[in-house]
């Protein structure tokens, strides 16, 4: 088994007055030549943005967007013509493939937005673009593991990459396990809230663990922990 260990408090981190932005992964002005990917994960950005705020309209190309709100709501547009609101429980993915322009304002005026914005390097370059949203239940994944982002599950949004994204919500105590669809996979854990322990590592808020050479997951909630699993491949070339 190995292991990448990269606690909260060494994350990069950009502030602009509207935008407080932590980066799991080298990111716009953070730039680390050791953290520049996971495999086919990319970018893990841990972003606050104020009342009223947002990005304005920018390209993409040829990446898997997941967007996860955490509070708050997140005003999407594209150049495809969506035009939708995204909400704590939602979850959003945008194949950019062979092109897309979009924004996301905060879509409220009165309070912050709170989201996780996660790139994965796609399987299949200059697909046409494509947007989806679902939203899951909290019951669905109170002491256990749901799958939110998948190739192959149609309750999940679906992402052009072999690569899985599952949330979980464990109560104090709480001991599960994880199998990963592909051995030859690795497992990023990010940490929303709480303390865990993940295969004999203990994690804090915010920490992240990326794990590979295993098939499996040992889980242990130290408190009651919310904890985000990305399911990754790990023969990517990056450059």
């Amino acid at each position: 088994m190995k292991t990448v260990l990269h606690k909260a408090n060494t994350r990069g981190h950009n502030s602009f007055g509207w935008l407080n932005s932590f980066h799991s992964f080298s990111f716009g002005h953070y730039y680390n030549p050791e953290r520049m990917h996971f495999g086919a994960l990319r970018v893990l950005n841990d972003d606050t943005v104020a009342a009223g705020m947002g990005f304005g309209k920018h390209p993409h190309d040829n990446m898997e967007i997941v967007s996860i709100p955490l509070s708050g709501d997140l005003h999407h547009q594209d150049s495809t013509g969506r035009n939708e609101i995204i909400r704590q429980h939602d979850v959003q993915i945008m194949s950019a493939g062979s092109g897309i322009a979009h924004s996301e304002m905060n879509a409220n005026k009165d309070q912050q937005v709170k989201f996780l914005q996660i790139w994965v390097m796609p399987k299949e370059l200059n697909i046409t673009p494509r947007y989806e949203q679902k939203s899951f239940k909290p019951a669905d994944r109170t002491n256990q593991i749901l799958t939110v982002v998948a190739p192959d599950n149609k309750d999940a949004v679906w992402i052009n990459q072999d690569a899985w994204f599952s949330l979980a919500n464990f109560d104090a105590g709480k001991i599960a396990e994880y199998k990963l669809k592909n051995s030859e996979n690795g497992v990023y854990v990010f940490v929303i809230g709480g303390d865990a322990t993940i295969n004999g590592v203990a994690l804090n808020e915010r920490d992240g663990l990326g794990i590979a050479e295993t098939d499996k997951l040992s889980i242990e909630a130290n408190t009651n922990t919310e904890i985000l699993l990305i399911e990754v491949p790990m023969n990517i070339n990056a450059d």
